[in-house]
Formats: structure tokens, C-alpha cells, sequence
């Protein structure tokens, strides 16, 4: 059902009904939105809200499958519409991703995102720690944009993580927060500014009021920002994205800089969530 603008969208009573898990897409561009639509489909997501521009041609069987939402960059970012979502529909589990990113959590193919989410509320846990895995295309030649399904390849080693430090005591370290690098991000960080840098993105998290979604992808209440409870390791999940490899083969700051992603730790990415837990990119906790 299409919505002339967010305004309409929540005038509609979509979200007094809605019990989650609510799962927003954002159309950055008009690359592989098919494809993200269809792979949230498939873990469970319901009719999934598309904030797309109006040149976004979906076809018909998808386009009944979605809430379309008109939608402007320029006007208002993810985050102010993430939060303005939030504060309309308290208490429930959500998502977000944008166009040519693939959710992945551990069992996935054989396990529902509800389910998952289900056994995170029974952990006492409002928040999943994702790592953003940056895919890319082997062939650049090829492919211009550097997104390829069928040459997807990601990076199988080179992530890490430094302390976060806290500023309101006296820069020492947050409890159970860690800052994650790696990727092309860290492979070409002289084309990535600073506050872009992290790989880490809390994108599922449970509502409520007062929460709000910052523009590090981080939230104002410390406790969702951490990547286990005190007592054991939680579930964690991967967010597969493109956005990275798109945006430094197209920007001219580094499009000739770039002749290729692949490097010695490039290895094929085979779409199932088995080979994430078995590079440590992911991990289960004490799900089973």
C-alpha cells in the first residue's frame, strides 16, 4: 500500500496494529532494492515499510507485499524517521537496513527473525549488536557499481575492536562496548571520514519511550549500545551490505583511486548464515 509521505503513514493505523518485528527499508538508490525487499520477506519480516523516491518501479506481486512510503533524503534522515516511528509504536521489536543490505543471524535459513527476537526477549536483551560486512564484487570491469550477487565476496579476516571510551568519565572505557572495525572501510580508510569508519550498527532493537536512534547508530540509553548482558554472551548478526563498495567505487574522490576490492583475505561470500559463524563474524550465544 503506498503512502504519499511518512506524515500519511502514520496518520494510517498501521501501527496501532503493528506487533513487530517492523522492519524498514531505506531506498538509497535504485540498486538491488528487488533483492532486499525479497530477502527480508523471506526471514519473517511482515509487509516491511520501503522509503523510497517515486522513480522506484517495483513489480506488482512485491509492491502488494510492502508498505511503500514516499520518502526524501534531502528532507529527513533515517534516523529523524526512525525515531519519529519509535515514539509512535512503543514496545515493539524493529529493524532497519537500506537497499542491497541483507540481513544474517545465526540459523536464519531454518529460523524466523521473530523467532530469533523471541529468544532475545526471553535473554532480557532490547538490543542486537549487528556488524556491518562490507560485499563487493570481484570484477570491478564488470561491474560498475560493484555490487554482483552472483560475485558477492567479503572480507574473511582484518576486523577488530578498540574500547569505547566514555567522555562523561574521563574517557575511561564503557561497560560491555566495544567500538568495530574492518572491511573495506578499514582497508580504505583514507576515503572514509572518521565518524564513518565503525562497522558496528545496533539495527534490531525493541521500542519504548524516550529511546531514540543516534546518527552513529548507536542510542541514547547505554544499555542497547552493549554487545552482551553481565552475565553472558548474547546472539549477534550480520548486516551484508554493498553501501560501502557502491559508494568508493562511484565518489570521484575515490573511483580511480580503485581498481579492485579483492585482496589475499577476499574470500567468496556464499549466502548462509553457516559460513558467518564459521569465520567469527556472528555468533549464537547461548541460542541453539
Amino acid at each position: 500500500m503506498p503512502h504519499r509521505d511518512l506524515n500519511a503513514f502514520l496518520s494510517s493505523p498501521r501501527l496501532e496494529r503493528e506487533k513487530g518485528p517492523l522492519c524498514m527499508i531505506f531506498v538509497e538508490d535504485l540498486v538491488e532494492v528487488d533483492s532486499t525487499i525479497r530477502h527480508h520477506l523471506d526471514l519473517g519480516f511482515q509487509r516491511p515499510l520501503v522509503f523510497a523516491p517515486p522513480e522506484l518501479k517495483l513489480p506488482r506481486h512485491l509492491e502488494e507485499e510492502v508498505e511503500r512510503i514516499g520518502y526524501n533524503f534531502a528532507l529527513e534522515t533515517p534516523f529523524q524517521v526512525i525515531n519519529r516511528i519509535i515514539a509512535d509504536a512503543p514496545g515493539i521489536w524493529m529493524y532497519y537496513c537500506y537497499n542491497s543490505e541483507y540481513l544474517f543471524f545465526p540459523y536464519c535459513e531454518t529460523r524466523s527473525a521473530r523467532e530469533m527476537l523471541i529468544f532475545n526477549t526471553e535473554e532480557r536483551r532490547d538490543s542486537v549488536l549487528c556488524y556491518t560486512l562490507d560485499l563487493y564484487a570481484s570484477d570491478l570491469g564488470s561491474n560498475e557499481t560493484a555490487v554482483s550477487l552472483e560475485d558477492a565476496h567479503l572480507d574473511k579476516s582484518g576486523y577488530y575492536a578498540l574500547a569505547r571510551p566514555d567522555p562523561d568519565n574521563h574517557g575511561y572505557p564503557k561497560e560491555r562496548q566495544l567500538d568495530f572495525f574492518g572491511g573495506l572501510r578499514w582497508r580504505f580508510e583514507e576515503h572514509i571520514p572518521v565518524a564513518k569508519r565503525k562497522i558496528d550498527r545496533i539495527a534490531l532493537f525493541r521500542s519504548k519511550p524516550g529511546l531514540a536512534l543516534l546518527e552513529n547508530h548507536t542510542f541514547n540509553i547505554e544499555e542497547y549500545n552493549t554487545f552482551a548482558c553481565p552475565w553472558h554472551n548474547n546472539l549477534t548478526a550480520a548486516i551484508c551490505s554493498f553501501r560501502t563498495a557502491k559508494a568508493l567505487k562511484l565518489n570521484p574522490g575515490s573511483t580511480f583511486d580503485i581498481y579492485d576490492f579483492t585482496w589475499y583475505n577476499s574470500t567468496r561470500f556464499e549466502w548462509n548464515s553457516q559460513q558467518l559463524l564459521d569465520l567469527g563474524l556472528i555468533e549464537p550465544g547461548q541460542w541453539f
